[in-house]
């Protein structure tokens, strides 16, 4: 059974009960996801051909450090990084390295910043140079779907109607949607209840109310959603090895449907795609 809980009387870890944020909470929020939007807007012109993913990965660093903000991918459960840079048919949590950035490739940089406790996680897909017109068209196929899922955000729906806004959309695409990986609670936590599948029907999952915080983050693939982790324990790719995106937004829940919190300040949610 599902239970709800006022963040301020929930302990610090996930019990499974879906915590309800008040308006301070809120402008916490907002603060720590602006700053993610603002380093992901950063990383536009820093993408290109010849540049490593571990350039990019300190940067990601540098810029919370300029800005009073901690990494929260940065030794949590082993992880090394600051950030997680997922190439081509890497599906999600790719590992920064030394190898260049070649042109043609996809990345999905994923970033989630901690400023003053609370925890802004967002994650844009960019083209490295000139891409094919199958990875184009699979990037704005699956930051479409991110956005239908926020549209059937609204009190009283369940979360199962944002699953079934992006199935319904990719799949008439011809792509697939991921099962393996899904959205999260967030806020105090990195990962909360309740779990956000990008999949399903309207009439499933937790009620959704005002004051919940939580992640969109829909991974959609050209070819089969099936995937497997490789043997570093993080690095998820595609079976077929199709190509797959992701992005992601933080919202919260208000009274006539929701807030994104990690909007682009520049407008630079769909790097490489026109509006």
């Amino acid at each position: 059974m599902v239970t709800y809980i006022e963040a301020d009387s929930a302990p610090m870890k996930n019990t499974g009960q879906i915590r309800l944020y008040g308006s301070d909470d809120f402008d916490g929020m907002r603060k720590a996801s602006q700053l993610t939007a603002r380093c992901l807007d950063e990383l536009v012109s820093r993408v290109k051909p010849g540049v490593t993913t571990n350039e990019i990965d300190r940067f990601v660093f540098e810029f919370g450090q300029d800005h009073g903000a901690l990494p929260a991918t940065l030794n949590y459960r082993g992880y090394t990084k600051s950030c997680c840079t997922s190439i081509n048919h890497v599906v999600c949590h790719g590992i920064p390295n030394d190898k260049p950035l070649r042109e043609g490739e996809i990345v999905n940089i994923d970033v989630t910043y901690v400023l003053d406790g609370w925890h802004g996680d967002s994650s844009r897909m960019y083209p490295v140079g000139e891409i094919k017109r199958a990875a184009e068209r699979l990037l704005d196929i699956t930051q479409k779907s991110l956005m239908l899922g926020i549209e059937a955000v609204k009190p009283g729906a369940r979360t199962g109607a944002i699953g079934e806004a992006i199935q319904t959309f990719a799949e008439a695409e011809r792509c697939s949607v991921v099962r393996d990986f899904c959205g999260h609670g967030l806020g105090r936590l990195f990962h909360d209840a309740p779990n956000i599948l990008h999949y399903g029907r309207a009439s499933e999952g937790p009620e959704m109310r005002p004051g919940m915080i939580f992640t969109i983050e829909p991974m959609i693939n050209l070819g089969r959603p099936h995937v497997k982790v490789l043997s570093d324990g993080w690095t998820a790719v595609t079976r077929d090895r199709s190509l797959s995106a992701q992005y992601e937004h933080t919202i919260g829940v208000t009274e006539t449907g929701c807030e994104i919190f990690t909007l682009s300040p520049a407008g630079l949610d769909r790097p490489g795609l026109s509006a």
